[in-house]
Formats: structure tokens, C-alpha cells, sequence
């Protein structure tokens, strides 16, 4: 038997491909909390039918949280057939977002099962094999996402789109995670960096979350999967022709420029 969450995956699913919205999923099939959000978005992977090749975490400063009317962070999957090498062209047709997300991406070597008990953050880092520099480019399938609410914004993947997965690099414990600028360049011209510090308040801590939340659900973080930990500064609003660069010092750096 179809399911409400079936359903509004269903619903959800063409405009994501097609690059449409709409203003909110129908009242009967509306995820009605965070759960169902899940749900929903369980579906969605489903119906997609390629594999997740890592976790998004959305609205990890209070500043993006107020923006979007929630109260804490929002995981979503991040596909296979979304992710970009370094240096990528990003296509921004159809994008109602048009922002690029500077973030710390870091890939586990090691299974963490679901369990009853919390994972502590020493815990979590070492199940981490490297640390990669990215970009976001996020979308949203709501016309106005900012009123959506937490429940429908997980259905559609915490605003999931394209990914841009900067080179691993395996020596990353010892850097400033916290205090360290990110130095951001749109076009060759320096842009506010970005720091750690906001992304609840250190990367280390959203990825502790992230592996907590999934946890919760029964969902395991795998070998080779990524999570990419939110924007360490306010997106940077992009057009076509646009090009970004961040730096990430020791860490390595990362590129994508945009066309229409």
C-alpha cells in the first residue's frame, strides 16, 4: 500500500528533476514533524535509486536557522549523480538559491552503526579517514523555503542540490577548526572569509550531530560516505560566469565556476 510518505516523495521527486517548485507539499501528505521529514525523504532516496555518496547538514548557525524558521540543524543525502570533482562548471539553470556554500567536508574510513548511546565527538573523528575542502550549491523545491518549516524541508533533501568535493587531505587533526579564516575569492577578488567557529561552533561538533542524528534513525554512517558540516560564512550569491576559490590553507583548496 502507498504511504503518505510515498506519496509526497512522489510528489516532491519530478520537480526536483525538472528544476520546478512549488509553494508547500498538499495538506494530506504533508510531513507533519521532523520524523516524518525523514520519512519522506527516505522515500525520495528510494525512488531516486542511486546511492548516497554522503550527508549534507543545513542551518548550523543560528543566524541560518532564523533565516529558515527552525530550531536546529537539518540532515539530507547527497546523491552520487549530484557530486562534482574540484574545478567543476556548475549549472545554475533553473536554480532558485543562486548562492555558494564554503564547507568542511570530511570522509569516514570507518562503519558507525546505529546504537543506543550517543557518539562522542573523539569517537566520531576517529572513524575519519580525510578532509575535504567543498562547495555547496544548494536549491530548494519550495517556492518559498524560507516558510516551509523544518518537516517539509527535510522531505526535500535539508535543500540538497549540487556538491562540489574538493582533493582529501589525510593530515587534517591538528588545524584551527574554530579560528582559522577560510580565504573566499569570487572572480579573483577577496570576499569575507569564512571560520569554523560558525558552524556550530566548530565542524567537529556538526559532524558529531550529523552522526547522532542518523544514529537516532537507524541509519549508519558508512566507509567512503562524506559529511559536508554547512557554510562557515553567509553563502555567497553567484551568477553565471561567476567563478569561486576558496582556501582552506593546509587543508587544500577548492573551485567551481558557474554557467546558466
Amino acid at each position: 500500500m502507498t504511504t503518505n510518505y510515498e506519496e509526497a516523495a512522489a510528489h516532491l521527486y519530478p520537480l526536483w528533476q525538472d528544476k520546478t517548485r512549488c509553494l508547500n507539499l498538499p495538506e494530506s501528505i504533508r510531513p507533519r514533524d521532523r520524523i516524518e521529514g525523514y520519512q519522506v525523504q527516505q522515500a525520495f532516496a528510494d525512488r531516486h535509486g542511486v546511492s548516497v555518496v554522503g550527508w549534507k547538514i543545513a542551518a548550523t548557525s543560528i543566524e541560518g536557522q532564523k533565516h529558515i524558521g527552525v530550531d536546529g540543524p537539518l540532515a539530507g543525502r547527497l546523491f552520487a549523480d549530484r557530486v562534482l570533482e574540484d574545478g567543476a562548471s556548475v549549472s545554475l539553470a533553473g536554480n532558485l538559491m543562486r548562492v555558494a556554500e564554503i564547507e568542511f567536508a570530511f570522509c569516514f574510513g570507518q562503519r558507525l552503526a546505529p546504537r543506543a548511546s550517543g557518539y562522542t565527538t573523539p569517537e566520531v573523528l576517529d572513524a575519519v579517514s580525510t578532509m575535504h575542502p567543498s562547495i555547496e550549491i544548494p536549491d530548494s523545491r519550495f517556492e518559498n523555503f524560507v516558510t516551509a518549516g523544518a518537516p517539509q524541508l527535510i522531505a526535500d533533501l535539508a535543500c540538497a542540490n549540487l556538491f562540489v568535493l574538493g582533493p582529501g587531505q589525510s593530515d587534517w587533526r591538528d588545524f584551527d577548526y574554530i579560528d582559522a579564516a577560510i580565504q573566499i575569492k569570487q572572480n579573483d577578488v577577496a570576499v569575507d572569509p569564512g571560520f569554523g567557529r560558525n558552524v556550530l561552533g566548530d565542524p567537529r561538533i556538526a559532524l558529531t550531530w550529523l552522526v547522532n542524528e542518523l544514529s537516532r534513525l537507524g541509519i549508519a554512517c558508512e566507509p567512503g560516505q562524506f559529511v559536508t558540516t554547512g557554510t562557515c560564512r553567509v553563502p555567497v550569491t553567484v551568477q553565471p560566469n561567476d567563478r569561486i576559490h576558496a582556501d582552506f590553507g593546509p587543508l587544500g583548496r577548492v573551485t567551481c565556476s558557474f554557467s546558466e
